[in-house]
């Protein structure tokens, strides 16, 4: 995590958690982080096992130019990277993951730039899980907000253990990822979404989605 948002909203969850898997959502006041809300959101999953925005921030749903609440999460991202998002998404549910996403987003008038998305579990009870998270521009380009993103791709993706992942290590570079195309067992709920990611100490590598 490099983004100030982030690392705002990770430390607010990890004190909220208190040595727990994740909080309960509805331990989370709005009030308190106040200042992030704007890029902050709350996906749930819905009836077919996918995961909707449930609420999005106004600077949010102006990135992308659209209300986002009830739209779908891997939907967002380019097309040959949505089953890792959803994979991704599954993850912070059911195994209480905690994911940093690095990726880049255009716009139809052909500008880019890039983002860190923060992914974070809230405990729903089983047949509620939640995701709290926050979306962070890196450069904050003039005219983000007013040319909506249309595409987005990933660029690296990061699953970190929040018990061995120490604050200091937030300037170390995260693993870009090649082409993946996984199976759609990874969606049935019973294999892990983490199957066939590497492991490097406590970190889990995931090959994903840039192309040149």
């Amino acid at each position: 995590m490099k983004q100030k948002g982030s690392l705002a909203l990770f430390q607010y969850w990890n004190r909220l958690r208190d040595g727990r898997p994740a909080p309960k959502r509805t331990e989370v006041e709005p009030a308190e982080i106040k200042a992030l809300l704007a890029d902050t959101f709350i996906l749930e999953r819905d009836t077919r096992g996918e995961a909707v925005f449930r609420l999005a921030g106004t600077r949010l749903c102006a990135t992308f130019g659209r209300e986002l609440k009830g739209f779908s999460f891997p939907s967002l991202w380019r097309q040959k990277d949505q089953r890792l998002m959803a994979r991704l998404a599954y993850g912070v549910f059911q195994q209480k993951s905690v994911v940093v996403i690095n990726f880049e987003g255009f716009t139809s008038s052909l500008r880019a730039t890039s983002f860190e998305m923060l992914l974070l579990p809230l405990d729903g009870g089983i047949e509620n899980p939640r995701s709290l998270g926050v979306l962070s521009s890196v450069d904050r380009p003039f005219w983000l907000g007013s040319d909506p993103l249309t595409d987005a791709s990933i660029e690296s993706v990061r699953v970190v253990d929040p018990d061995l992942e120490p604050m200091f290590l937030k300037n170390r570079p995260a693993v870009t990822v090649p082409s993946l195309a996984p199976s759609d067992s990874a969606l049935s709920g019973e294999p892990s979404p983490l199957d066939g990611a590497r492991r490097i100490r406590h970190l889990f590598v995931l090959e994903g989605g840039r192309e040149e």
